[in-house]
């Protein structure tokens, strides 16, 4: 049963719909029963209709000519293509090879292919080139946090015929990363990155014969980052424009202005004291500041693009700022010049889906429910920051496809325990039709599904509200004691059968009442919940989680809170030890991977902790090695030998501290696996992890 619940995900269909949006900018087709029963599907919202795109017969036949034999699957043999000539024709690809299909008479042609985005790098504006980093930037000392590839710029023509070389300057730890074009195709902004010099640790690859080490880039916190150059360069001159130096993140390009006049880049400074929103002329790297956020913490870093919209008269745009406390939307021009705020109240925005500049509408997710503050929904507001309307609202997580022209958007919804629904709205929210729905049913009934439980809890301060879910296994019985697995999260499942970090619903089926809880420092409930650690990172969480599980198990006389045991990886693995070592009175078991030990060797914590020189204190209380004594359960650290993220050093060095505390722990070692193991890696660690549970948290005995 556990074996079939590890495997459900994967095996849904119709669980989600891949909008590819048509020329009238609202007709849309997608792709379902791929690959062995493959429908496309056309829908029109003008007629609200959804029909079969492709008469999968007739298709069929002409392509069986082509082919000499029957093609391939049950229906369409495909589930990609392209329109050619005016939507008249399609280019799909089948045993390797490229056909074009005219849709008035079904004749098909074999077609020489051109080459794709995947496979030759980002398409220009105009069609003609694509731009890739190939050379001898390629290695291992431009890993970690740089992202793993760097080295010089190639063009290739879009027929394949021609190919320049921009940059010939890659070395070992020095190269080029990532481009922008600009509008009229002929500037690309690049990253140009040195890490010569920069602190490295030894990458060892325990599995070639001989074995040998490579330098990983990793500072630690405080110590010299490497640099990063924000460069235009010119496609057909190879004229290169330096704009700006900065340690990394360094500059980070944005957008270009539509006219192509100035890039829009940001400028975060170190400890994230404050961020720069910069416009640079690409003919002369003049710089100018365009507004600065003093307090930037918690922005965007993981899609820092999403900060800034551009809009089409050129002159103004959308800025996302936590300045009031939530992330929310502000209209700006170019001189940087506020305008207004289009949105406020305590929620934050998630990201701007559309702007539909001649209705006046803005349209963004946001978790917008008070009630249900993690949940994402598609809002809107006008751009006098006037008439906000929630668009969906059905709970859960919404997933928006807004279309080119701005009058329809798809949705797909889902919640813990309801499957995901795809729907095609009206720009104001108005239901046109469902156009899928994940029928789960039977698969549900044989595996005797049990929804999950969501919560709500006060933290461990007796006020903040804290959410979370309850997975319960197939047979619970309520009279039954059961022992607790505890998830840290950094913020609560809200989709369907959402299996977070090493599968929360597969672990309750071995017997277990698994417990997630987002507790204050984590993200998505605005900055004074998320900064509650900053500055004394690791403060609240244990103490939030003790108080979660004494709250529910007063309710629920099923936990046993005598055998609890608590999971995690990177982060959350820094909790789950530290939940061990702070609570050994609680936690009996432990499963820590790929964990952070020591906040002082992980770059990433400047942001909360600020400079190492004037906050040591706080950075020693962020070490679990000097809590080492303080461990009294049965430990499992697992680590790969190759993770670039958090090195293994850290489990290493928390192995020594335990060693010299005389403290037994349990190791497993991933060979050549990176941060995220993948393969037969993660099949072993999810099995050892389930078999380890079974023997000391468990007892071996099924209630």
């Amino acid at each position: 049963m556990h074996r079939r619940y590890v495997e459900f995900a994967s095996s849904l269909q119709g669980t989600s719909v891949e909008a590819h949006w048509m020329a009238d900018g609202s007709s849309f087709w997608y792709a379902e029963g791929a690959p062995v029963n493959t429908v496309i599907w056309k829908v029109d919202p003008t007629a609200n209709t959804k029909a079969p795109l492709f008469e999968v017969g007739r298709l069929r036949r002409s392509l069986a000519a082509a082919l000499g034999h029957e093609p391939p699957s049950n229906g369409l043999p495909f589930s990609e293509f392209g329109f050619l000539d005016g939507e008249t024709a399609v280019r799909f690809r089948v045993e390797n090879k490229a056909f074009v299909l005219a849709l008035d008479t079904y004749a098909i042609s074999e077609a020489p292919e051109p080459p794709s985005a995947a496979n030759v790098g980002t398409i220009s504006p105009d069609g003609r080139w694509f731009a890739r980093i190939q050379g001898a930037g390629n290695s291992s000392l431009a890993r970690g946090i740089v992202g793993g590839v760097i080295g010089d710029v190639w063009l290739r023509s879009a027929d394949g015929a021609d190919e320049v070389q921009v940059t010939a300057d890659a070395v070992d730890g020095y190269g080029w990363r990532g481009f922008k074009w600009s509008p009229d195709s002929g500037k690309l902004a690049a990253n140009r990155l040195d890490y010569r010099g920069a602190p490295t640790v030894p990458l060892l690859h325990y599995l070639e014969q001989p074995e040998r080490a490579s330098p990983s880039y990793y500072p630690k916190a405080g110590e010299r980052r490497g640099l990063s150059e924000l460069v235009v360069l010119d496609a057909t001159t190879e004229r290169q424009v330096r704009i700006h130096v900065a340690e990394e993140p360094g500059p980070i390009p944005l957008a270009w202005r539509l006219d192509g006049t100035e890039l829009l880049f940001l400028n975060v400074a170190r400890y994230n004291v404050s961020l720069d929103l910069m416009a640079a002329d690409p003919t002369t790297g003049s710089t100018r500041r365009v507004l600065t956020e003093s307090d930037p913490w918690p922005y965007p870093f993981r899609q820092p693009e999403q900060m800034v919209t551009l809009l089409s008269d050129g002159r103004r745009f959308i800025w996302t700022s936590v300045r009031d406390g939530w992330n929310h939307l502000y209209l700006y021009d170019l001189a940087g010049t506020l305008i207004r705020q289009l949105t406020r109240g305590a929620f934050p925005v998630v990201r701007v889906i559309g702007v539909d500049e001649e209705a006046g509408w803005v349209y963004f997710t946001a978790q917008s429910d008070p009630e249900r503050p993690y949940d994402t929904h598609l809002c809107r507001v006008t751009l006098e920051g006037q008439q906000f309307q929630q668009l969906t609202d059905a709970p859960g997580q919404h997933d928006i496809q807004m279309a080119p022209s701005k009058q329809v958007f798809v949705d797909t919804h889902s919640s813990v325990d309801r499957p995901p629904v795809t729907e095609l709205r009206r720009a104001d929210g108005t239901l046109l039709q469902t156009v899928s729905s994940a029928d789960v049913s039977a698969v549900m009934d044989e595996l005797k599904w049990k929804a999950p439980e969501e919560y709500v809890v006060k933290a461990a301060d007796g006020s903040t509200p804290l959410h979370g879910v309850i997975y319960k296994p197939y047979d619970f019985d309520p009279r039954a004691q059961y022992p607790v697995l505890q998830f840290f999260q950094l913020r609560p499942a809200r989709e369907f059968f959402q299996d977070e970090g090493y599968g929360g619903t597969s672990l309750a089926q071995l017997g277990y009442i698994v417990i997630t809880v987002s507790s204050r420092g984590t993200e998505g409930r605005g900055k004074a919940f998320q900064d509650a650690d900053r500055g004394h990172l690791g403060q609240f969480a244990v103490a939030d989680m003790v108080a979660v599980l004494a709250q529910l198990a007063a309710t629920r006389p099923f936990m046993d809170l005598t055998r609890v045991g608590v999971l995690g990886g990177s982060y959350p693995g820094f909790m789950t030890t530290r939940a061990m070592l702070l609570a050994p009175d609680v936690y009996r078991v432990g499963v820590s991977v790929d964990a952070i030990s020591d906040m002082a060797a992980h770059w990433r914590n400047e942001g909360m902790l600020g400079p190492p020189e004037t906050n040591r204190a706080a950075y020693e209380y962020a070490s679990n090695l000097r809590l080492a004594s303080a461990l009294e359960g049965k430990l499992l650290l697992i680590h790969g030998t190759s993770d670039t993220d958090v090195p293994v050093s850290h489990t290493m060095r928390m192995i020594d501290a335990l060693i010299q505390a005389r403290k037994p722990y349990d190791l497993i070692l991933l060979p050549g696996q990176p941060h995220v193991p993948s393969g037969n890696s993660w099949t072993y660690m999810r099995d050892r992890i389930a078999a380890y549970l079974d023997e000391h948290l468990r007892g071996g005995a099924r209630n």
